[in-house]
């Protein structure tokens, strides 16, 4: 890999793998190969969703609401979850069987959707499209060009960190295989062939020279 490459881990947390409040299908399945993806990248950041008990895209904090409804919020659509990765909760933490590598190599955990009034799928901007989280700014001043994505959910936060990326002008791969989606993917694979995020798969990594 290039000195200017980063590995960009998308929420590997308990609550989004199985027996979690918002369980990917299969997202357990996306460690192992993460695992050893990583023993390829000098430079790792980890994102966790990190909500308060609150949160405004929780579906308890409305009432007569379900999971999954659609509302309307002041910057736009909002999804409404099942509470998940609250802060300070055992959902919250990262998968225990993420590696001790992996952390190692991580030089900073982003945490993201700790603002009660805004959710935030992107680790580079929050749903508002103007709230930034400082990731853009950190990854230039580090001299980063070229970011790797993988994990949970590639229709979600993945897939809004890989178009943010692009727009903030970094060249996005998406690993496509160390990733798992809650739902269809066509329109994230539309968005992805749009803006300019490229993917690849695993072994293109896995199997290359150092």
């Amino acid at each position: 890999m290039r000195k200017d490459d980063l590995l960009l881990l998308i929420d590997l947390q308990r609550d989004f793998c199985s027996g979690g409040q918002l369980a990917v299908p299969d997202g357990d399945a996306v460690v192992p190969l993460i695992n050893q993806i990583a023993t390829h990248f000098q430079h790792i950041v980890l994102t966790q969703d990190w909500h308060r008990a609150d949160h405004t895209s929780f579906a308890p904090s409305h009432s007569a609401a379900k999971p999954f409804d659609q509302i309307e919020l002041a910057y736009g659509p909002q999804t409404l979850w099942p509470d998940h990765c609250v802060q300070q909760t055992p959902g919250a933490d990262f998968h225990p069987d993420l590696n001790a590598l992996v952390f190692e190599r991580t030089e900073l955990i982003l945490r993201k959707g700790f603002r009660k009034e805004i959710d935030s799928y992107s680790a580079f901007l929050e749903n508002d499209k103007q709230t930034t989280t400082g990731l853009a700014g950190y990854l230039r001043e580090r001299g980063f060009r070229r970011i790797f994505l993988a994990g949970l959910a590639y229709d979600y936060c993945v897939r809004f960190s890989a178009v943010d990326a692009v727009r903030a002008g970094f060249e996005a791969i998406v690993i496509k295989d160390a990733c798992r989606a809650i739902g269809p993917v066509s329109e994230t694979e539309r968005e992805f062939a749009q803006v300019g995020v490229k993917q690849m798969q695993s072994a293109q990594i896995l199997d290359a020279r150092e």
